[in-house]
């Protein structure tokens, strides 16, 4: 089918390379991959060993993050393939940039997924500094990737990404979608080089107003992008709207995107338990 008029790059999130087989073909292409640990331990082979309980050891479960994304990887060589360190509240800094240097070796396309905490945001700015590409998960405000746009200031475009979980916002009743588009707008002011993606994608709706408010990139589960070939790869035109029925609308705020990353507030409950969940669920794969 191809990519018609669309602009904003789609990405499958999930862990099994089978599905980015069957999206490529079904689709036509397919720009990138987000993996975390959540999706590596719904991977079909993962999944049938724990079944068997048989538990990986620490360095069998990183061997095994690390061929998945290589299969990944050699699917889509010119596109991203996003890998997540492992961060839980007390990991610091030293410790997630030591994981994002090795796990970008994996690979020759990889973002290294960073949490947009304190730490993670510290080790993003030197990771930056040292030529990595990153992409800082589990953002929920304005101020977080206000914060995300002063740590890696001086990035070339391409290299950093930034992650706004939509569906997470919508589970408590707050309208993910105007936190993407106040992203988008506050971003006119900068310079570019941080990307939009569109995370924690739940249904059509979110995809379709994703692109409408042209998202610089969108990832999908399978199960959306699959329903989007299906139906023809539809893309919003002058009569789509977005229903937020019974949701509160989060208002934009005017952010000086010129301080230093560290005066702004960072801090997101959501932020902490997205960490909270992906180590849980990492640990859970380990003897």
């Amino acid at each position: 089918m191809g990519r018609k008029n669309l602009e904003s790059k789609i990405f499958l999130d999930g862990g099994d390379p089978n599905e980015a087989v069957e999206v490529m073909s079904l689709l036509g292409f397919l720009d990138g991959q987000t993996t975390n640990p959540t999706l590596i331990a719904k991977n079909p082979m993962a999944k049938e060993r724990l079944e068997r309980g048989a538990k990986f050891t620490q360095d069998e479960i990183y061997d095994f993050y690390k061929g998945v994304v290589k299969h990944i990887s050699g699917l889509i060589p010119g596109g991203s393939v996003s890998v997540e360190v492992y961060a839980d509240s007390s990991t610091p800094a030293g410790e997630m940039l030591a994981m994002g240097r090795e796990m970008f070796s994996w690979i020759p396309n990889a973002h290294i997924k960073f949490p947009t905490s304190k730490e993670g945001l510290k080790a993003a700015e030197q990771a930056v500094k040292e030529g990595l590409r990153v992409n800082m998960t589990l953002c929920f405000t304005q101020e977080q990737a206000a914060a995300v746009h002063a740590a890696t200031r001086g990035a070339k475009k391409g290299q950093v990404f930034v992650s706004p979980f939509v569906g997470r916002l919508d589970d408590r009743k707050e309208n993910g979608m105007d936190l993407i588009a106040n992203i988008l707008k506050m971003y006119k002011q900068g310079d570019g080089h941080v990307e939009v993606l569109s995370a924690s994608v739940r249904g059509m709706d979110h995809f379709l107003y994703s692109i409408a408010l042209g998202t610089d990139i969108i990832t999908v589960p399978f199960g959306v992008l699959k329903e989007w070939g299906q139906k023809g790869m539809p893309l919003p035109d002058g009569n789509f709207s977005y229903k937020a029925d019974g949701m509160a609308g989060i208002p934009y705020k005017d952010i000086d995107l010129s301080k230093n990353w560290q005066d702004y507030d960072i801090e997101h409950d959501l932020t902490t338990k997205g960490m909270e969940r992906f180590s849980k669920d990492w640990n859970e794969l380990i003897a």
